[in-house]
């Protein structure tokens, strides 16, 4: 077919050749039957799937050795879309060769990314990313038939973002360690809302239970809640002078993320905390200004005199910061 027929140019484009290939070409479609199966003394599990957000489905067909629940050979029939077709053909092929156990870890994201020419250039357009995602979802429901127990019971945790197969608590934590303040960078570090979106905020293709817009409003308050508990336990909780050096540093940076850090982010700059060394007159801190606060004319001054006095107050009478 045409692609002149099938979509227009600039989104033609956007497919990978790969795709494009199997959509007319798929390797693995097809079916297996039971008698034939049962002559190799193999089981036949037969698993559908189909995707209520654009009426694709798919029916996947295994051949499993049943001493070693392998997947020895593997067919799909698919009712739908191009893009469903080369995902599914795709996905069939990373099926055989496993064993079933190995096969329900076959994400989404590994039949797009098996699909690409490169590397570096997504196989299909945003849009059409929700094509792969019923990979996954007929091969638990697949492993399921086999091994006996609900599809379910393969997962784990909340999947926020079907297409990378990105959990909730995973975006919790990668927010957290990094960070991060924008839906953009949630992308850039988990590839969550990277593919077809609906996962970002209300009104995509399909409604969800959670959105990545309320997942980073939600922890950010969690975030600076836990900041502002550390803060008080780094005042109440025993002798600054006596806690280890672990213990001052995260001592310190709760107070300044409690305090202080966000005046010297308003005026473009920041700090770091660089060493603590205890001595029989003082607790000296060792900072580094950033950004507008190096070299500004009030870090030796103003600035420097409200973090002393701050950590002075809430910390130790003894503390002396030091810029380096």
């Amino acid at each position: 077919m045409a692609k002149s027929d099938m979509l227009g140019e600039s989104l033609w484009d956007a497919y990978s050749d790969k795709v494009t290939s199997l959509m007319n070409n798929p390797q693995h479609q097809g079916e297996l039957f039971q008698d034939e199966v049962d002559k190799r003394g193999n089981k036949l599990i037969v698993a559908d799937f189909g995707a209520e957000s654009c009426g694709d489905a798919v029916r996947l067909y295994w051949e499993i050795d049943p001493k070693s629940d392998i997947i020895v050979n593997s067919k799909f029939k698919s009712f739908g879309c191009g893009t469903a077709i080369a995902s599914s053909d795709v996905m069939t092929d990373l099926c055989i060769g496993k064993t079933v156990q190995e096969a329900v870890k076959i994400t989404n994201i590994d039949v797009e990314m098996a699909l690409r020419d490169d590397p570096d250039t997504p196989a299909v357009p945003p849009q059409k990313m929700h094509c792969s995602v019923m990979a996954y979802d007929v091969i638990k429901k697949a492993a399921g038939m086999y091994m006996g127990v609900d599809a379910e019971s393969f997962e784990e945790e909340i999947i926020v973002c079907e297409c990378a197969r990105v959990s909730l608590n995973t975006i919790k934590e990668v927010i957290k360690l990094n960070d991060l303040t924008t839906v953009e960078q949630i992308t850039d570090y988990t590839k969550a809302g990277g593919f077809c979106k609906s996962c970002i905020k209300p009104g995509g293709h399909e409604d969800r239970e959670y959105y990545l817009v309320d997942i980073l409003s939600d922890t950010r308050k969690e975030m600076d809640q836990e900041k502002m508990k550390a803060a008080a336990d780094a005042g109440a909780d025993g002798d600054f002078a006596k806690k280890t050096l672990v213990q001052q540093i995260k001592a310190v940076d709760a107070i300044i993320d409690e305090s202080i850090r966000q005046f010297l982010i308003m005026d473009g700059g920041d700090m770091e905390i660089i060493d603590i060394k205890t001595n029989d007159e003082y607790i000296d801190i060792y900072i580094r200004y950033l950004g507008a606060c190096n070299g500004c004319a009030s870090s030796s001054t103003g600035t420097l005199y409200a973090i002393e006095s701050t950590l002075r107050e809430k910390l130790s009478g003894n503390i002396r910061v030091l810029p380096i």
